[in-house]
């Protein structure tokens, strides 16, 4: 698949020659002088603000449940409202002492996002403007940096929605396989207005996730290579500031933990974005975003210089907006950086901008309608009201088109042959299949999260592993007694979305047992399943990368994955069937037991 050479030339010499200038009117260089003996220091401040994992979300509303979007937080989502913060923002500081910045995953995660990506492709002939791009642009972002989610939809979807941005997407650690050079511009230059004469120069370096390499191998293996963030920052950052960035700035797809959920399978670290304050010299604050947690502001001392880069995480989705506040002082005929501090600001405070509502309330009825379409009928209710207790029919669903996508992922190769066996949770304790007609929203809406497939090579014991340390999630309930349902499941905090059903074996799970030793009687076709056995999991990104950190799943040989989220291949799969009927995938495969007796 050729990349779009010209896209990348274009921008990536613009970028190169430090051309990429936004923020600002910039005036004419005048060299300041430095104070003399009794003149006060000339000082400067502004404020950057940003963004991150925005996931597809435009408007406060949740496309699964086609209603307003809310949390147990009250959170509310949103470029919408994120605008309104902007605004009054730049109200405050004055338009040309800001700039907006966003730490990438911005084109998925959302109906919306999707419906412009397979359903009305923006890659068409004549295609649409991404709803993403359109409202990024109204509001005046300067620069953003790849997320791995970018790549979700294939490197064409990708380059379509970099033409239609009014600004640069920024990733230096995003080469091309073959040549090894930037794919996407690296860094972006910007230059702000001072009262004293000399402009401040702004670099903002875009740095993005390793892991794209594995998450997208499909649509990157050949074309792009993705080394570690450190390494490229290293390379990077001083170049910047020797073409006179007087604030260097990292827009970085990496949380800031320092660890990675996909094993060895990469020498680089997935969370790098605290490394990269710590072993880079030269960098004053660093935007931080991929791991969907709220950071306000985090202190790292850099190894080498002793000074101290300030990271921020807004959390996901819109739901807040970073600011770092720089404070710059005019010494030794340069700028230098004295302070920054970091908040963020919480886009529940805020109105949804109407001009942003405006301007794609035609786009957002589309996805509603969309939404709301009837893909095929039920021939029974199903709901997950007891799932987290029972083996139901609406999670076997889940992992029967898991199974069946995996079996024809595999067909015809090494490991077709292979036992195929899923695992599946129940995210939503009110997630419904009504009897009769069944929409795009009903099937979407068992699986909220963005996770896409894979499949993992298992062995019988490490499944027999697997499932113990799932069955922690019941509390320990001797046998004789009542048992309360209220008071069985999430023992020791562990969500609903940390407890996997296997589906494809049997087995039972003793709650009167101590964890570690609950699993009992696991069988595949009737009979005890052989420690030394090969099967093959499907099993979601989420959980094959670490998430909840069930036992060797992680290291296991991944044997295929796929970009396509589940919850669209589970659409997909009620489109194509017609009908679902529960009797064609239903059983009853777990129950839960105590001393051997069935407590349902």
């Amino acid at each position: 698949m050729a990349l779009n050479r010209r896209t990348f030339l274009g921008r990536s010499a613009a970028a190169g020659a430090g051309a990429a200038i936004a923020g600002g009117v910039a005036a004419t260089p005048a060299e300041a002088h430095g104070h003399g003996h009794g003149r006060p220091p000339k000082r400067y401040s502004f404020t950057v603000m940003g963004t991150t994992d925005l996931h597809g979300n435009v408007f406060n509303w949740d496309y699964f449940t086609d209603k307003e979007f809310d949390d147990k937080n009250h959170n509310d989502v949103g470029l919408a409202k994120i605008s309104t913060l902007v605004a009054q923002v730049r109200e405050e500081k004055g338009r040309r002492n800001t700039l907006l910045i966003d730490a990438g995953d911005t084109i998925q995660g959302t109906q919306l996002s999707y419906y412009y990506a397979k359903v009305d492709p923006i890659t068409a002939r004549r295609g649409p403007v991404h709803p993403m791009a359109q409202a990024m642009n109204a509001i005046g972002y300067d620069a953003a940096a790849l997320g791995n989610h970018e790549f979700n939809y294939g490197i064409p979807v990708l380059r379509k929605f970099q033409e239609q941005c009014d600004f640069p997407l920024l990733g230096a650690n995003a080469l091309d396989a073959k040549t090894l050079r930037p794919a996407f511009p690296p860094y972006s230059m910007h230059r702000l207005c001072t009262p004293h004469g000399r402009d401040v120069r702004v670099a903002v370096l875009g740095l993005t996730n390793p892991g794209i390499a594995i998450w997208d191998k499909a649509n990157v293996s050949g074309k792009m290579v993705f080394p570690g963030l450190e390494e490229q920052a290293a390379k990077w950052v001083p170049k910047l500031r020797s073409m006179g960035a007087d604030v260097v700035i990292v827009s970085a797809h990496s949380g800031s933990s320092g660890t990675s959920s996909y094993g060895d399978q990469l020498p680089y670290v997935e969370n790098a974005a605290g490394l990269v304050a710590e072993q880079v010299p030269g960098i004053d604050a660093i935007l931080v975003g991929h791991a969907h947690t709220e950071i306000a502001e985090y202190v790292v001392t850099n190894k080498q210089t002793g000074k101290q880069v300030v990271l921020s995480e807004p959390l996901k989705w819109g739901q807040r907006l970073t600011l770092f506040d720089f404070d710059l002082v005019w010494e030794r005929g340069r700028w230098s950086v004295a302070k920054v501090g970091a908040t963020v600001l919480n886009s529940n405070t805020a109105e949804e901008d109407p001009a942003i509502t405006r301007l794609l309330v035609d786009e957002h009825q589309k996805v509603v309608t969309y939404v709301n379409q009837v893909i095929g009928t039920s021939t029974a209710a199903m709901s997950t009201a007891e799932a987290p207790w029972k083996d139901e029919p609406i999670i076997d669903l889940i992992s029967h088109v898991q199974v069946e996508t995996v079996k024809a992922a595999l067909a015809g190769g090494q490991y077709a042959a292979l036992p195929v066996l899923s695992q599946a949770s129940c995210f939503s304790r009110t997630a419904a299949i009504p009897s009769g007609q069944v929409t795009i929203k009903d099937a979407a809406g068992l699986y909220p999260f963005e996770n896409t497939l894979e499949a993992r090579l298992m062995t019988g014991a490490q499944l027999k592993d697997y499932l113990e340390y799932s069955a922690r999630y019941y509390v320990q309930t001797p046998a004789g007694g009542p048992v309360d349902t209220a008071k069985l499941t999430n023992a020791e905090n562990i969500p609903d979305y940390n407890y996997d059903a296997l589906y494809g074996v049997s087995y039972e799970i003793d709650i009167a047992k101590p964890v570690g030793s609950r699993i009992a009687k696991l069988s595949y076709d009737g009979k005890p399943v052989d420690p030394a056995a090969q099967f093959v999991l499907a099993v979601n990104n989420y959980r094959a990368s670490g998430g909840g950190a069930f036992p060797h799943v992680t290291k296991a040989q991944q044997l295929w994955s796929n970009s396509e989220e589940i919850r669209n291949t589970i659409i997909q799969w009620v489109q194509a069937k017609g009908t679902v009927d529960p009797a064609a995938f239903a059983s009853v495969g777990w129950m839960l037991t105590r001393d051997g007796a069935p407590v349902f």
